[in-house]
């Protein structure tokens, strides 16, 4: 099994380039299901969830055309010849479930196995099932499917989400786009990845205004066509590697990240010490601000709060900065994961239910570490760049969902580390 070898001690200095956003091609690559025309996705990463996705979207007769080089992908979903997206393609990525209000919108029908994904915790699909209820759809769970059915098609309705879900609103924001009538999803997901989403539909002809908001409103309309769309920078890969450059007190430009993207890190990395200045409208400097870092601390929250996908990578900052800071994590529990694994390195970190309180000591020390999930596992490769010694991540397979060419990018900047398997000497 592949495992990540890093040795610590190195201050990263120099330029990474962004990729596009995770979170966004994927729900992105579904959009296509939408429309008989093609669709043109520019700045796609090469993830393996996005593979994953590809797999899920070929056993529906969707062809996807992707060059890893250029990062561009077409989709051509001119003939769905399948309305079931099978268990054993699903089961490797929780995003799959967002083939499930395309297809209903589309085809007016969708077997949809339940998804699966990282384990941090419950992430019920509920709110998805309920939307499509209230556009009209007949729901039933059938041996692990979700099995939805509208053959006379969707129909518009006010939808009231009971807690903001980025996947829900996603799945909902689609399905309505060919609904009759119009649509209002109300206590809707704000991301960028939303916006970027709408933006995208609404090139394939949707009408949809409010993106941005936490109501939105889609007009439905006969039929989507052919587009082309740039997939946004991915802000959870620009905030770990800001947190990279902080941690090692390096001086780091991220290339292709938009600093709008991350108010909700910019203020908190501040009260630690660290700067984070636009450049060029396009790039992020980050370098210190102060000699050592200090403790702070965060909530979770949907966005534009403190983002769930940055709680580790924040942590560890903590592990090794001045005095202390509490982490509380309101999005999913079993979230914590990665905290006895920062505690093999030397960490102090006590965990209190949803809080955990990161007291700071001088240095950690490299280990034998596990990945349990995406971000926990980019944690540990984080406290591994300023570890004493040598850490070894196992099971960096979670990784690669989310990071692409994370030894690349790290060593261009400075960092010692290479990507091995547990037989090789």
């Amino acid at each position: 099994m592949d495992k990540l070898c890093i040795t610590g001690g190195q201050p990263l200095k120099g330029t990474i380039t962004i990729s596009g956003a995770k979170n966004a091609a994927l729900p992105l690559m579904c959009a296509a299901i939408l429309a008989p025309g093609t669709l043109t996705l520019t700045r796609v990463p090469d993830l393996r969830d996005v593979a994953s996705l590809r797999g899920v979207l070929g056993a529906l007769g969707v062809t996807t055309d992707y060059d890893p080089a250029s990062k561009k992908m077409v989709l051509d979903a001119a003939t769905i010849s399948s309305t079931v997206a099978p268990y054993e393609l699903v089961r490797k990525m929780r995003a799959s479930v967002l083939v499930l209000g395309p297809l209903a919108a589309r085809m007016g029908e969708a077997r949809v196995s339940l998804p699966g994904g990282c384990a941090i915790g419950a992430r019920p699909v509920d709110l998805h099932l309920e939307g499509l209820k209230q556009l009209g759809a007949e729901i039933d769970i059938d041996e692990g499917y979700i099995v939805a059915k509208a053959p006379q098609g969707l129909k518009g309705n006010d939808v009231h989400f009971a807690k903001v879900s980025v996947g829900a609103t996603e799945n909902l924001l689609m399905a309505a786009t060919l609904a009759k009538g119009t649509t209002v999803l109300h206590n809707a997901a704000r991301e960028p990845e939303i916006i970027d989403l709408g933006n995208c539909l609404i090139a394939m002809g949707a009408k949809i205004s409010g993106l941005g908001t936490a109501r939105i409103v889609i007009e439905g309309v006969t039929e989507l066509k052919a587009a082309h769309h740039s997939v946004i920078g991915d802000r959870i890969e620009a905030g770990t590697f800001a947190i990279a450059a902080a941690m090692t007190d390096g001086d780091v430009l991220l290339d292709g990240a938009n600093i709008d993207h991350l108010t909700a890190l910019v203020h908190p990395l501040h009260l630690a010490g660290v700067d984070m200045i636009a450049e060029n409208g396009s790039a992020i400097r980050v370098r210190r601000a102060r000699k050592t870092l200090r403790g702070v601390d965060v909530m979770t929250e949907p966005y534009p709060g403190f983002p769930t996908d940055m709680q580790a990578q924040l942590m560890a900052l903590l592990t090794v900065a001045e005095g202390a800071g509490m982490v509380s994590e309101t999005v999913f529990e079993n979230r914590f994961m990665h905290v006895p694994e920062l505690i093999r390195m030397g960490a102090n970190i006590t965990v209190h239910g949803h809080s955990a309180l990161v007291r700071g000591v001088k240095r950690l020390k490299g280990a034998h570490v596990m990945a349990t999930d995406l971000r926990a596992s980019v944690s540990l490769v984080l406290a591994g760049l300023v570890a004493e010694g040598e850490t070894q991540v196992h099971r960096i397979y979670h990784l690669e969902r989310g990071y692409e060419d994370i030894v690349g990018k790290l060593g261009g900047v400075g960092a010692h580390l290479r990507r091995t398997t547990d037989d090789d000497a």
